[in-house]
C-alpha cells in the first residue's frame, strides 16, 4: 500500500453543473487533499441509505453483492481508484477468501457503496490524487461556504421547508410515515423522518 493513499467518506452534495448527480468528497486520511467524484443519483442514494444506516424492504442492488459475497465466503479487503483516464476515474473491488484474492474492476460509485456495506477501507492510487486532489483547508471551505451561501444537500438530507412540516406530526404518525417511505424507496424521505423522530428520542 506505498503507493496509495487512505480516504475517507466527507460528504455528498448536489452537483450543479449536471443535473441528476452529485459529487461524492472523498477526503485524504490525516491530510488536506480532497478527491471530489461526479456519480450518479442511483449510487449517490445507495451510499447515502448505507451511512444513514435506513435499511429499505427489499435489498438494492450493493446489498445484493454483499450477500451473494458473503454466502460464498469472500469479503472485501479494500477498494482502490486505481486510475483516471481522460477525467474518467477506475476502481478496483479487492475481494478475498480463505484461499485467494481477487481484483474486481468497477466504476468507484460501485465499489465504494460496496465499501461502505462492509466496513472496507477506501484507497487511492498516489498518482490519481496527485492528477486531480485538491488541496483544501478549514479557511477554504470556510471562504467557499460564505462564497456560495448554500448548504449541502445529500440524498439523505432535507430542506428546512420539509423538517418544518414534520414537526406537525406526533411520534405514532412519523413512525408509520418512515414505514411508508421506506416501502415506497422513498430514502430521502425515510432519512428526514428518521432524522425527526430521533430528534424527539
Amino acid at each position: 500500500m506505498d503507493q496509495t493513499v487512505e480516504l475517507e467518506i466527507l460528504g455528498l452534495s448536489s452537483n450543479h453543473s449536471q443535473s441528476g448527480s452529485f459529487t461524492l468528497v472523498m477526503g485524504e486520511v490525516g491530510g488536506i487533499r480532497r478527491l471530489p467524484i461526479v456519480i450518479g443519483m442511483f449510487e449517490a442514494q445507495a451510499i447515502a441509505i448505507e451511512i444513514e444506516k435506513i435499511i429499505p424492504n427489499r435489498p438494492m442492488t450493493h446489498d445484493l453483492f454483499k450477500s451473494f459475497s458473503s454466502n460464498f465466503n469472500y469479503s472485501i479487503d479494500h477498494i482502490l481508484i486505481s486510475d483516471m483516464r481522460e477525467g474518467v476515474f477506475y476502481a478496483k473491488i479487492v475481494c478475498k477468501n480463505s484461499s485467494k484474492t481477487v481484483e474486481i474492476d468497477a466504476r468507484p460509485s460501485d465499489a465504494i457503496a460496496i465499501a461502505v456495506r462492509f466496513d472496507a477501507s477506501i484507497y487511492c492510487s498516489k498518482k490519481v490524487m496527485s492528477e486531480a486532489g485538491i488541496e483544501f483547508n478549514e479557511e477554504d471551505e470556510r471562504r467557499e461556504h460564505e462564497k456560495s451561501g448554500k448548504t449541502k444537500k445529500t440524498p439523505a438530507s432535507s430542506s428546512s421547508k420539509s423538517a418544518d412540516t414534520l414537526k406537525d406530526f406526533t411520534l405514532d404518525k412519523l413512525n408509520q410515515l418512515l414505514d411508508k417511505a421506506i416501502s415506497n424507496e422513498d430514502y430521502e424521505k425515510a432519512a428526514r423522518i428518521r432524522d425527526e423522530i430521533n430528534r424527539r428520542n
